[in-house]
């Protein structure tokens, strides 16, 4: 599996549990301890973030990793391979 595509998906549950919990990206990232602009990053599945600023992201809303087989891309995923 590509590992842009795990830290998409990873992305993409911390911007649903922050938004779930009613949190602003800058409100976040005062509780992490980081910078608005790296919760950006760690929505986005920007490869440079390093597993700090993801752990601290995640303690900050009382969350921690879990590791789980990985599972075949969808088709929304995927979308652009074939443009």
């Amino acid at each position: 599996m590509d590992y842009s595509l795990i830290t998409v998906r990873l992305g993409d549950q911390v911007r649903q549990r922050r938004l779930n919990r009613g949190l602003t990206q800058a409100r976040l990232a005062t509780l992490a301890g980081i910078t608005r602009q790296k919760v950006i990053a760690i929505e986005k599945g920007d490869l440079s973030v390093g597993m700090v600023a993801y752990a601290r992201v995640l303690g900050a809303m009382d969350c921690e990793f879990a590791v789980v087989p990985a599972v075949m891309p969808t088709l929304d995923e995927i979308q652009g391979v074939f443009d």
